[in-house]
């Protein structure tokens, strides 16, 4: 039986798709807020979120919103891994925090509002008091869901985690990859099973254990990952790694391969 390749732990993969993926409010869970004709209980995108280490997530919405009007409320969060390359099914994984969304008192939203602009200035923050309301959502559960499984992630697990060191850069690098090296995916082919080598081979993901493709078949998708022979964390590493999948004859002379 062939060894399954390393791949990133749940909170880890929590905390990477917390980092960079768009975000929407679901309508409060049943026994919260009753229905009506009038009530605007549909998705909401807020105007700007933020998760935090500890899992917390502070939201700007419109202050004329329900959700304002009617928190505190008992809602979910879900975040969303979308690929950077223009895929038949983009969704590379999910992340929902259920929590208790509450609004802050106008002197700490001011602090917290001062607190995010320092690690993220964005100027969306600037309609805090004109117009929108700050809110935070404590959490209670959290979920994370993609091609490697289904796992629940406590708050401590989230806060224990890190990012992958290269979500940030993984976008241009994986579109880059997919309109200028046509060439380094004809050669990637070598190292999927024989019956996935005439699909379709696109970029999926990359992160420090290795690099992901999907394989676009007629009726069906496949995704394999092309495991690094060790954990990476600089782009030297990356470089040499990647050149190593390639099997670029440089990197084999210096390494004695």
């Amino acid at each position: 039986m062939t060894d399954r390749p390393p791949i990133p732990g749940p909170g880890e993969r929590a905390r990477t798709i917390a980092a960079r993926g768009p975000a929407t409010l679901l309508p409060p869970l049943p026994s919260a807020v009753p229905a009506g004709p009038d009530r605007q209980l549909d998705r909401v995108t807020p105007t700007l979120h933020h998760v935090h280490p500890d899992a917390s997530v502070t939201v700007l919405l419109p202050e004329d919103h329900t959700l304002v009007a009617d928190a505190p409320v008992t809602t979910m969060i879900e975040l969303v891994d979308v690929s950077p390359v223009s895929l038949r099914e983009p969704v590379r994984g999910l992340l929902w925090i259920t929590g208790r969304l509450c609004p802050l008192p106008t002197d700490q939203a001011r602090e917290a509002a001062v607190a995010l602009a320092g690690q993220r200035p964005d100027p969306r923050l600037l309609d805090l008091g004109h117009g929108a309301v700050m809110l935070t959502l404590e959490p209670v559960s959290m979920v994370v869901a993609d091609a490697d499984g289904t796992h629940p992630v406590t708050p401590a697990e989230f806060a224990d985690a890190e990012p992958d060191p290269f979500c940030h850069e993984e976008a241009g690098w994986l579109r880059h990859l997919e309109l200028s090296h046509h060439e380094v995916l004809h050669t990637l082919r070598r190292h999927l099973p024989h019956q996935l080598r005439g699909g379709h081979l696109r970029p999926l993901g990359l992160d420090r254990f290795g690099l992901r493709l999907r394989v676009e078949a007629v009726e069906v998708d496949h995704d394999v990952r092309l495991a690094f022979d060790r954990p990476i964390t600089t782009l030297t590493d990356l470089s040499t790694e990647l050149r190593r999948l390639v099997g670029c004859p440089f990197l084999a002379s210096q390494t004695g391969g």
